[in-house]
């Protein structure tokens, strides 16, 4: 053993201390072309590493390119969602494919990096904003997997990060989603009655309300055919020579025999209420995800019309045809007792999907709504009838929602659902104008809608011109826009205001968290906005900073400063607009605020660290710099908050957010 100190012997290091090759060693270039192709798919290789290889010299060039299996590992490797285009084993120049692909990719992300700056003022990625960038990307023509797999990648990176770009490819790709439903929406609508499935229908419905989740017919199919193939079991042990036993997935026929069908009936209620445990979801009546097929079948509760597209497509798998009755407040299935072709309301048994599949008679029926009515109301309906009762509830717990952006999505989601199926329907058509007019978005849009409405009944004429005049004013005031207020913390009228932007903040007498993201040095609101909040009985009143807040719970809402505190343990808040107005949450302790926030409030990202530090002793990000650390320290020089157990007032929820220091940011926004 060699001792400390000792070294290797001269000969062994070779001349002038290198280490000679072993024998029989060879070159990297030497290697057999499948070898050397196995080694450059590794992983840890990215598509640079490749190209820096391919260019050291020809021989690596060569194995790079001349088979394809190195870029087309890379393609797989970036793009892996990407695959389902492409056949197996199919010849393709993937080192073209590739730089097609990544080129795609850069220009979609500078589109989506440049919304922001150029629409931030507006209320964001609706109508036109959207459309604008849509166009932008659709330019480029590259097939659209292309662009909807670069948002998603978007997406999927880290999730604290770079805030304000997921936030407009999340608003793009939903657009980009609605617009493909949509097109699926009028294919079917366009498909003779009797090959339309409410199933399909309500799927599409559940889609475009929901585009970004994994919804498909096919998944909502095969769980259907799970549940189908439990009642078979179920039929199996009480007549196993039932018909519907010896049918396969997809087949379509008919029990004729009344005992048969019964058979079906008793057992799907069986399996579905008894052994599924579904019912009717009576405590929470209007919650959306009621209508929502992919949710009844996760959460196994709905209300009557979705509970009843389940029911009835699954009696027709079995061979049980049951209709759908669009009876008032309360949607029913008929289930014919009679020869087919009756139309006697006494010859059919009515099916209460909500009520777990409860047999009524017709007389029944009017005790279940509690009054009577006409023998229409007993009709079957169509597929289109059903989607517009089913699009029509959610319609109507979007009026009945809270004004937050949820409940202005879903009705906005809603009208351009109802609208599809009934484009003439005069009431929804104003009513869309309204919304679009009253939440200042796609001004154009709006004067397009009232033109089709007048042309359909010149009798709303009054409301229409009303309409159209005000939304002539907002488009010219869009051409000649108001530079917005820039707010310094200098300034000696800002004296007061102790908090900044990025702050995560706790409101003391409501409790709710929220992060701040605009200021007022006093209260802006109407003198009614004021009496109505009781914002005289704050100790300061109207005379003091009030903040602009995202809250928890998705709402906007303008508070005082003396009902608010720095949160104790800083926590990231889950509002849809928070990539709006910043660009990351840092630290675990406050958001930063975005470049177009920042040019709002310049002086407020050098208070907001140095609070941070002050509050929860800890330093700023490295990536801020010492200069913005320094100043930070130096601003940070205002008395604590004061507090008062006896504040009341100051809070309000709004509408969406259309800028950080525009007034009709502030206004409760009623609907």
């Amino acid at each position: 053993m060699a001792t400390h100190g000792s070294r290797e012997p001269l000969s062994s290091r070779g001349v002038n201390g290198v280490i000679p090759e072993p024998q029989n060693a060879k070159k990297l270039t030497e290697l057999p072309a499948e070898l050397l192709e196995y080694i450059l798919c590794s992983p840890v290789l990215k598509h640079d590493d490749i190209c820096n290889v391919s260019c050291s010299c020809k021989r690596l060039h060569d194995v790079c390119h001349d088979r394809g299996k190195v870029w087309g590992h890379q393609y797989k490797l970036r793009w892996p969602r990407l695959q389902k285009y492409y056949r197996q084993n199919e010849s393709c120049d993937w080192l073209r494919e590739y730089r097609t692909r990544h080129v795609v990719g850069l220009s979609i992300r500078r589109t989506v990096e440049s919304i922001s700056k150029r629409f931030f003022t507006e209320v964001p990625c609706v109508g036109q904003v959207l459309g604008d960038s849509f166009a932008e990307i659709e330019s480029l023509g590259a097939p659209e997997h292309f662009c909807e797999d670069e948002l998603l990648f978007i997406l999927n990176t880290d999730k604290r990060k770079s805030l304000t770009l997921k936030y407009y490819a999340k608003k793009i790709l939903y657009f980009l989603r609605q617009q493909n439903i949509l097109r699926s929406l009028k294919t079917f609508l366009d498909q003779p009655s009797e090959q339309q499935s409410a199933l399909e229908g309500a799927v599409l419905v559940d889609q475009y309300c929901n585009p970004l989740a994994d919804i498909t017919i096919d998944s909502i199919s095969a769980q259907l055919e799970e549940i189908t193939d439990k009642v078979k079991k179920m039929l199996r042990i009480k007549n196993p020579s039932h018909p519907s036993l010896r049918t396969a997935p997809g087949d379509r026929f008919t029990v004729d025999d009344y005992e048969l069908q019964r058979q079906v009936v008793l057992a799907l209620n069986s399996v579905l209420y008894e052994q599924l445990q579904y019912k009717g979801n009576e405590f929470d009546y209007y919650n959306p995800l009621n209508s929502y097929v992919h949710q009844v079948l996760l959460r196994h509760t709905g209300i009557p019309i979705s509970l009843s597209v389940l029911y009835m497509t699954l009696a027709r798998k079995l061979g049980v045809r049951l209709e759908p009755v669009n009876f008032p407040n309360h949607f029913l299935l008929r289930w014919c007792q009679k020869p087919t072709g009756s139309s006697d309301i006494y010859d059919f048994v009515y099916i209460d999907a909500f009520g777990k599949g409860k047999q009524l008679t017709a007389k029944e029926c009017e005790y279940l709504i509690g009054h009577q009515v006409t023998a229409d109301y007993y009709s079957s309906i169509s597929t289109t009838e059903v989607l517009l009762r089913m699009v029509g509830n959610l319609l109507n717990i979007g009026k009945r929602g809270e004004g937050n952006e949820k409940s202005y999505q879903l009705l906005r989601d809603s009208l351009d659902l109802y609208l599809t199926i009934n484009p003439d329907n005069v009431q929804y058509l104003l009513l869309q104008a309204r919304l679009y007019f009253h939440l200042g978005i796609w001004p154009e849009k709006v004067l397009d809608i009232l033109q089709h409405i007048q042309a359909l009944d010149p009798g709303q004429h009054g409301a229409v011109g009303y309409l159209v005049q005000h939304t002539l004013e907002h488009i010219q005031h869009k051409r000649h826009p108001v530079e917005p207020e820039v707010k310094r913390r200098g300034a000696p009228e800002h004296g007061e205001v102790q908090y900044s932007v990025g702050l995560v903040m706790k409101h003391k007498r409501s409790g709710y968290n929220c992060v701040i993201y605009g200021w007022d040095p006093k209260c802006t609101m109407s003198q009614e906005w004021i009496t109505t909040m009781r914002v005289q009985q704050l100790s300061s009143g109207a005379n003091q900073p009030f903040y602009n807040v995202l809250v928890q719970d998705g709402t906007c809402r303008y508070a005082a400063q003396e009902n608010l505190e720095p949160h104790s343990a800083p926590l990231e808040i889950g509002h849809p607009e928070v990539g709006r107005y910043f660009s990351e949450f840092a630290a675990d302790t406050h958001y930063v605020a975005n470049e177009e926030l920042q040019t709002r409030y310049p002086e407020d990202m050098a208070e907001t660290l140095g609070a941070v530090e002050q509050l929860y002793h800890r330093p700023p990000p490295e990536h801020m710099g010492e200069t913005l650390q320094g100043a930070a320290q130096e601003l940070y020089h205002r008395p604590p908050p004061a507090t008062n157990a006896n504040a009341a007032a100051g809070t309000q929820e709004q509408g969406p957010a259309s800028s950080a220091t525009d007034q009709n940011n502030q206004q409760a926004t009623p609907m």
